[in-house]
């Protein structure tokens, strides 16, 4: 489609796209993710019933409650849809681009995306691939969370600009030629 701002903002025929798919890949049939690497805090409604508790009984949705469900897990199992906020406009990134007078890659994804599949899907010193590394986000998230990482770009500018952005000994690309 074109770009947003033609149809959302000037012709006024599409709202904002507020949904981005994430595929996940695993090589295996049963990855090694585990929901308990990402549980989000309790709501207020879920704290006072582990506080107060309740009486277990069939619920006019028809559910049984059993007193299982007033176990504290250490938080909420997450939803299939992360809310993430895509709406900054200056960080370390920009400034880091225009000093090296590198481009700024265009599709950069928040640092929670890959923050919560890293957290979900690895544990410390796996190693974790992005074979469309960009401005390197998974890279720097992979590494902040003691995770090896593999990332694989294109384009030498965006290259430049991830090895600029995460700090290392060793070079995070090679230089390949066909």
């Amino acid at each position: 489609l074109p770009t947003p701002a033609q149809w959302v903002t000037i012709r006024r025929t599409r709202v904002k796209d507020a949904v981005n798919l994430v595929w996940w890949l695993s090589k295996t049939t049963e990855p090694r993710a585990d929901n308990r690497k990402v549980l989000r805090p309790y709501s207020p409604s879920m704290k006072r019933l582990l506080r107060d508790g309740y009486d277990p009984a069939m619920r006019p949705s028809q559910h049984e409650l059993s007193k299982v469900f007033q176990r504290d897990n250490g938080g909420a199992i997450p939803p299939n849809m992360l809310m993430v906020p895509n709406t900054r406009s200056a960080d370390p990134y920009f400034t880091r681009c225009r000093e090296a007078g590198l481009p700024i890659h265009p599709a950069r994804f928040p640092l929670p995306v890959p923050e919560f599949f890293i957290r979900f899907l690895s544990d410390e010193d796996h190693l974790v691939l992005d074979p469309f590394a960009g401005a390197g986000t998974t890279g720097l998230v992979a590494d902040r969370l003691q995770r090896n990482a593999v990332l694989i770009e294109l384009n030498p500018d965006y290259a430049a600009m991830t090895e600029r952005r995460i700090k290392g000994d060793a070079p995070l690309f090679a230089q390949v030629t066909a």
